[in-house]
Parts: structure tokens; C-alpha cells; sequence
């Protein structure tokens, strides 16, 4: 089955999102693949759709953050747009308040974890701002690192407003966050696109039947359960994971029920809650610096007990 592709674009407000996806979409355009767009605003009036041309398939979430108080629209929105428009790519652009991880558990959906291939989150950095920030709240300024370290790709834009000196300080210090992702300067987002194409999918998503190394970054992975399990093993395994496995979210059958629950766990707090009915046992795991053969290899054996 041929999978949807993903492209998060994250940054903060007035980076050069927009500026950014309407390069993309006019090389998406040029190569006739089918794509759709996913606008998030905080706001209840969206701002830069008309950036998006009329025969792109653009679903707008308004009046709230798709890591939150939204992410329930975003998942009907996203299936809808699988089921119905099947498109080769989908370019979400996030909120310029959104946070990364968060933004990728908002996305991962269990019922559409296994269709989709998330190729990379591209961050674009406002080279003045980011120099100057430390005008800004702390709450801001910890928002800006974050949208740094777990990028793939880094646009470090408006440099031509910066001198040679202030574009060499900038290129150090977001380097010396993330040295995982490629770094490129750049004046209104204008960014080579075969370094946007050339983000990998190999370790972002995997499933247990592929080989899964170590990633050094964050990542994310899906596992596929094919029958029910001893829940006290399960929580024993939970008990063992890293602190750096920030979110898993999923539907895990037990010995003892009927149907599935769907399992949620943030900050080493598993939640469950149980279903009425068959849902599909997709397991997603979002984390850094995670091994994420050894966790495959650990949940298959919960299958053999």
C-alpha cells in the first residue's frame, strides 16, 4: 500500500512558513503530484489560505492549537483527506505557538498511523528574532530551542537582514542545539527543494517487520499487534522504557476483554480507556535516542506469552 506523505512545517509566527509552503507546493505542482494542506490557526479568521491555490485540497483548523484544544478536528480532517483525496503528500503548517513533539502526537493517529510516511519536520528560524531573543518571555525562548532540536531540516531565514558576523553566530549556535539536521541560510524561505525531498523516512516511522536502528533524534515508530496480551507484562515493560520515550498512544487488546482499549501514556502515566468495539492494534511510540528494534523486539515477545 502506497503511503501519504508528511511534511510538518514549524516555526515561530512570522518565521517564513507560508513563504515556504508555497514553494513546495508550486514543485509539487511542476512534478503533477496530488497533494493537500492542513492550516492550522490560533485565531477564528485564517490568515494565509489564500496561499493555497483553489485545486489543492486545504483543510483550515481555527480558533485553537492542533497540539490541544483541536486535536480531535485534525484527526477526522487527516482520515478524511486519506480516505477521500488520497493525496501523494500532505504539508501540515502548525501554529507558530506549537511545539514540535506535540504536533507529531497530534498527527501519529492509530487509525492512520500505518498509511502515512512522516518524511521530516522542517523548522524555519527568524535569524533576528532568534539572536534577540532573549527579550522574549522565558516560555518563548524555550519554545524557539524546542522548534530547533527536534527539526530535520533547518531554515535559518531573513539573513539578509544580518551581517556576516550575526549569520555566523547564528549558524553556530543552531548547529551546536541540533547538529542531527541540515542547516541552510536562506532570504524568503528559498531553499534548494531536493533537500526537502531528500528527508528520510527510513527510521521515522518503521514497523516491526523492517530492521529499526537506534535514532539518534526524534523519532517515531508503529507497532502492529497481532493479538491480545498479558496487561501485566505490558505494564512491566512500560515500567522499563526510557524517560526520552515522550508519548505512546494506541489500541492494545488484553487477555481479559472483549475489545481493545485505547491506551494513552505522556510523562511515564499510562491511561486506558475501553472500547466497545474491534479497533485496528496500532501502538505509536514517539521518542529520542531510542533503540527502536530493541522496543519491537520486546513487544513481539509480550505476543509469544
Amino acid at each position: 500500500m502506497k503511503k501519504t506523505e508528511i511534511y510538518i512545517l514549524s516555526g515561530f509566527l512570522g518565521s517564513g512558513k507560508t513563504t515556504l509552503l508555497k514553494q513546495l507546493l508550486t514543485d509539487e505542482k511542476a512534478k503533477n503530484r496530488k497533494v493537500a494542506v492542513l492550516m492550522n490557526e490560533l485565531g477564528k479568521v485564517s490568515i494565509d489560505s489564500d496561499a493555497v491555490e483553489e485545486d489543492i485540497p486545504l483543510k483550515e483548523l481555527l480558533d485553537g492549537c492542533i497540539c490541544c484544544t483541536i486535536q480531535d478536528k485534525l484527526e477526522s480532517q487527516m482520515q478524511g483527506l486519506l480516505i477521500i483525496d488520497k493525496p501523494d503528500a500532505i504539508y501540515i503548517e502548525a501554529t507558530g505557538a506549537a511545539h514540535p513533539v506535540e504536533i507529531l502526537d497530534a498527527v501519529l493517529s492509530p487509525l492512520f498511523a500505518d498509511r502515512i510516511e512522516v518524511k521530516g519536520i522542517i523548522s524555519i528560524v527568524d535569524g533576528k528574532r532568534w539572536l534577540e531573543r532573549y527579550s522574549l518571555s522565558p516560555q518563548v525562548q524555550q519554545l524557539l530551542i524546542e522548534q530547533v532540536r527536534h527539526a530535520d531540516l533547518i531554515l535559518l531565514n531573513k539573513t539578509d537582514e544580518l551581517t556576516d558576523g550575526e549569520q555566523s553566530q547564528l549558524t553556530i549556535e543552531i548547529q551546536s542545539l541540533n547538529s542531527h539536521a541540515f542547516s541552510i541560510l536562506t532570504t524568503y524561505a528559498k531553499v534548494p527543494i531536493e533537500h526537502v525531498r531528500k528527508l528520510s523516512t527510513s527510521i521515522k516511522i518503521a514497523h516491526a517487520r523492517t530492521h529499526v536502528s537506534t535514532d539518534l533524534k526524534l523519532g517515531t515508530f508503529v507497532y502492529q499487534f497481532k493479538q491480545a496480551i498479558d496487561q501485566m507484562a505490558f505494564e512491566s515493560f512500560l515500567r522499563k522504557l526510557p524517560d526520552t520515550i515522550y508519548r505512546i498512544k494506541g489500541y492494545v487488546k488484553f487477555h481479559s476483554s472483549h475489545f481493545p482499549s485505547l491506551f494513552q501514556y505522556s510523562y511515564g502515566t499510562p491511561l486506558y480507556m475501553k472500547e466497545n468495539m474491534n479497533m485496528p492494534l496500532n501502538m505509536v511510540f514517539i521518542g529520542e535516542n531510542i533503540d527502536w528494534k530493541q522496543v519491537s523486539e520486546e513487544l513481539h515477545a509480550l505476543e509469544k506469552k
